[in-house]
């Protein structure tokens, strides 16, 4: 986390419009990782996964919590182990939460026979997303458009406030930073599945 800490000071409102937007990852799911299992038991999973609060043991490390102790507010999305983990990480901060910020959704493809483990069954159903397999769920091209209108909101508050932060999910955070990427943002950081993970984005 350490290399996530920028060598300037914490940008303020109106300090030449200066930005910075932190985007965070939730902490661990109060929720064990099922054994190998098919498709339904993966299906199973994915609603269960998606109603589970914070880890009570899961905690963000003091690197992470000093990068957003200046902030007022911190938006998360309308998840439990979203709101619950900024509410850990910033709790003098008001929390906006909003569905905008909710994970790009996954489906169980039915695959029968196949027995795999949770993350094994999440990187296959993610690339089948990519390659257009959204049953009854969001596909790549509207959580793209999301990506956009969320990036907006953060942008927006950077520019009145100097800095955003965003509590919310891993693959979600990815489409976003790509977004900031375009828009002339320089990135701290790296997006990957780790809980409490964080990636800066900062722009002049």
């Amino acid at each position: 986390m350490a290399a996530l800490e920028p060598e300037s000071a914490p940008a303020k409102a109106g300090e030449a419009g200066r930005q910075r937007i932190i985007l965070i990852r939730h902490g661990k799911p109060h929720i064990e990782l099922s054994p190998r299992t098919g498709h339904h038991g993966f299906r199973d999973y994915i609603d269960d996964y998606e109603e589970a609060g914070l880890d009570p043991l899961s905690a963000p490390p003091d690197e992470l919590q000093d990068l957003v102790k200046e902030l007022t507010c911190v938006f998360t999305s309308g998840k439990r182990r979203a709101q619950e983990s900024a509410a850990v990480l910033a709790p003098h901060a008001e929390l906006i939460a909003d569905p905008l910020f909710a994970e790009a959704p996954l489906a169980s493809p039915r695959i029968p026979l196949l027995r795999m483990t949770v993350p094994k069954w999440a990187v296959v159903s993610r690339i089948l997303w990519y390659a257009g397999f959204s049953p009854r769920i969001e596909g790549y091209r509207r959580s793209k458009h999301r990506a956009r209108r969320a990036a907006d909101i953060l942008m927006a508050r950077a520019q009145a406030d100097g800095a955003a932060a965003l509590v919310a999910h891993g693959y979600f955070n990815y489409l976003i930073g790509g977004q900031l990427r375009r828009r002339g943002f320089r990135q701290t950081g790296r997006h990957k599945a780790k809980y409490w993970n964080a990636v800066v984005y900062e722009k002049d």
